[in-house]
């Protein structure tokens, strides 16, 4: 299938006025609805007459592979409604995409690793906000590498934009270790790095249900809106933009599940929206065995073997609640990012007459969790009728484990705890820690350097207090 035309949505987020711009664009092309993809840009779903595109000065249409650019993931989306990191509101998440003016060359992703709407590791370059305000960590995998790998230092919220753009610029290098990524991209640019004090830590959360009407603090309203068909028809949104505009909403979020979320409804607007809801006749209480779904964007035979698999976990009265489901082939070059994978095997070369069926393989993220970006294989090369009742089993184990690893992981953490501790040495005037397991490379001090041994020049890596300035603490682990 011949590449779609996309539209750039920088963090999955946009004004009712600049989705207004893009429904009437659409229109324009001919277009009754428009569709949107997993990076929460925007699809064109149909064929356009292509000479037209040039009426529109405002909005810039790409095809990713075509052009090579592509656009920036955030879990804005995901701020005020599900569980974040303090620091990190949805303020702060405009500004710092507010830096990102060129062209990324890169999958970008910004996200809090406290919610679960929004995978992190889905990028080439992904920022995952620390405990430290306006820090994160970064993990990087480039194209070509095989594993996602951490940045040794904590970047700063303002340096975002010009290390990605420093990353880009060194790919001609082709760097085969973050080691070097990092000597490069710090010989190219100046930064206001942090050394990392501890290892990323993501919580582990059922995935949310994230539709219809939902309550903010006691006087406003959240709404989720899912087209199973992911063909969002324009004159609804044109109408909804409208509304929002109203309402006084500003901005509307676009989630990495082919949906959108309207954050901010006055409570004074609750039945307004839900009458205009009704005039257009949206359902908004979809199952969750319908939501937790990515697919393969206008990919009929995905959507097909979709319905078929919902279909007959509803016949078996199946819960699949906190797991995600995605449909992939052996060609996709894409990251996985749900609790279970169903993955279409390459048909072998036909011979004669004889009619090949397609085979499927099943995987499934570590302790059913996909932000370990490990995948364990657990059937290959079986065919369609078989996939339900090995998808049921499947559910059936993540339910039983559910809880489980989780115990084990506090009981092995309870059993260090009577006998490990651990020294670091913390500066005394900002907090910043030292510890010798990490070291502190952005100083060119290797992990498992004793503080006793570092220079007495020795400054803190954030505020440049003197080595004197730290202090030896003691964590139980």
């Amino acid at each position: 299938m011949e590449e779609p035309y996309r539209l750039k949505i920088n963090g999955g987020v946009l004004s009712p006025g600049e989705l207004k711009d893009i429904c009437e664009a659409a229109e324009a092309l001919g277009l009754d609805a428009i569709s949107f993809g997993s990076r929460q840009d925007i699809i064109l779903p149909e064929e356009i007459d292509e000479s037209k595109l040039t009426n529109f000065d405002k909005i810039q249409f790409i095809k990713p592979k075509r052009d090579g650019i592509e656009n920036i993931v955030s879990s804005y989306v995901s701020a005020e409604i599900l569980p974040s990191t303090a620091w990190l509101t949805s303020d702060r998440y405009l500004y710092i995409l507010e830096q990102f003016k060129h062209k990324l060359k890169l999958r970008v992703n910004i996200t809090d690793p406290k919610q679960r709407l929004v995978p992190l590791f889905t990028g080439n370059v992904n920022f995952i906000a620390s405990e430290h305000e306006d820090y994160w960590y970064l993990y990087v995998r480039l194209p070509g590498w095989k594993k996602t790998l951490m940045y040794p230092a904590l970047i700063y919220s303002w340096d975002m934009d010009k290390i990605e753009f420093a990353i880009e610029g060194i790919l001609q290098e082709e760097p085969e270790t973050i080691e070097t990524v990092f000597e490069l991209v710090s010989d190219a640019i100046d930064t206001n790095n942090r050394t990392v004090d501890h290892p990323l830590e993501v919580p582990f959360y059922p995935f949310p249900y994230y539709e219809g009407m939902n309550r903010i603090g006691t006087d406003r309203y959240w709404l989720g809106l899912y087209w199973r068909n992911n063909r969002y028809d324009v004159a609804f949104l044109k109408a909804m933009c409208d509304l929002c505009s109203d309402n006084k909403i500003g901005k509307i979020s676009i989630t990495p599940w082919k949906s959108f979320i309207v954050k901010g409804i006055p409570l004074k607007s609750k039945l307004q929206w839900e009458k205009f809801l009704g005039k257009f006749g949206i359902n908004v209480r979809h199952s969750m065995l319908e939501m937790n779904w990515h697919l393969p964007v206008n990919d009929r035979e995905a959507l097909n073997l979709k319905k078929y698999l919902v279909t007959n976990f509803d016949q078996n009265d199946i819960s699949t609640y906190g797991l995600t489901f995605g449909i992939t082939s052996y060609e996709s070059d894409t990251y996985n990012f749900t609790s279970i994978v169903i993955e279409k095997n390459k048909q072998p070369e036909a011979i004669g007459d004889f009619k090949i069926r397609d085979t499927y393989n099943l995987l499934y993220a570590k302790n059913f969790d996909p932000n370990t970006q490990k995948y364990i294989m657990h059937v290959q090369d079986v065919d369609k009728v078989e996939l339900p009742g090995l998808l049921m089993e499947l559910s059936q184990l993540y339910f039983e484990q559910l809880g489980t690893e989780r115990e084990a992981e506090e009981e092995v953490q309870a059993t260090k705890a009577e006998t490990t501790e651990e020294e670091v040495y913390q500066c005394s005037d900002c907090g910043t820690v030292y510890n010798e397991v990490y070291g502190d490379i952005t100083q060119n001090i290797a992990p498992n350097t004793p503080f006793e041994s570092l220079d007495a020049t020795y400054e803190c890596s954030l505020c440049e207090a003197p080595k004197s300035s730290f202090q030896k603490k003691v964590l139980v682990k």
